[in-house]
């Protein structure tokens, strides 16, 4: 993760940490931080959040069902069907993703419960 990290300008590089530390925060301290699909990635009991740089915008992978559960505070961005944009030129919303990791991290609990 940290060669993905440091293959982009310092500028991203400083949104990509915070990004990183904003998940790391609140993921169970046993979280595997990977890369998948070319994309930093944790993992705990499956893929959490995967997250990128891109030219305009940091994009934001979490699941469908997430999106649409905070689909309100994701009003101002750009999305997909399982992704959300969050442009440079914005603050980045780290407390909504780290509401989003959380919310994932209790659905991969969930799941493995049933």
């Amino acid at each position: 993760m940290e060669d993905y990290i440091n293959s982009f300008p310092e500028a991203t590089q400083k949104i990509l940490r915070e990004v990183r530390d904003a998940i790391r925060s609140v993921v169970p301290e046993d979280t595997e931080e990977t890369m998948a699909y070319g994309m930093p990635t944790f993992k705990y009991l499956g893929n959490v959040v995967h997250f990128a740089a891109w030219n305009n915008h940091i994009g934001f992978y979490p699941t469908p069902r997430a999106l649409t559960e905070f689909s309100e505070r994701l009003s101002a961005y750009e999305g997909a069907k399982g992704s959300v944009k969050f442009p440079y030129h914005l603050p980045m919303p780290l407390e909504l993703i780290k509401d989003i990791t959380r919310f994932r991290v209790q659905e991969n609990i969930a799941k493995k419960k049933k």
